[in-house]
């Protein structure tokens, strides 16, 4: 079943995520692909998969993305963060993060749960 798989990465971790796209090229190119503006054209230009973006992250994508889940657009979250770096939109991805949690969609935000989340079939 097609699902829309949002892809979204901190500045520090797009080129994780693209190499996790890569690896996972398969799996999403039968699913509607969304993403922050950078991101989608990284993605859509390196790896050629169909993205529609939404916004850029730090003007306001966090929260159009919090928008879409909660007028049910959105099925899976796949957000590379840098946990490690403060980020002036802070309260913008937590907004995000529990925007997902209470709404029940499944987020990643590494690879691990990327991975976890992409394989699941449901």
């Amino acid at each position: 079943m097609k699902k829309t798989i949002a892809l979204i990465a901190h500045n520090s971790r797009k080129n994780d995520l693209l190499n996790w796209a890569k690896v996972n090229h398969h799996l999403l190119k039968d699913h509607q692909l969304i993403g922050t503006s950078n991101t989608s054209q990284l993605i859509r230009e390196m790896l050629d998969l169909t993205i529609t973006p939404f916004g850029h992250g730090p003007s306001g994508g966090d929260i159009l993305l919090a928008a879409k889940i909660l007028q049910g657009e959105v099925d899976k979250v796949i957000f590379f963060i840098d946990a490690e770096t403060p980020h002036g939109h802070e309260h913008d991805i937590q907004t995000l993060i529990r925007t997902a949690v209470i709404n029940n969609i499944p987020i990643a935000l590494n690879r691990a749960s990327a991975d976890l989340i992409i394989q699941e079939q449901d």
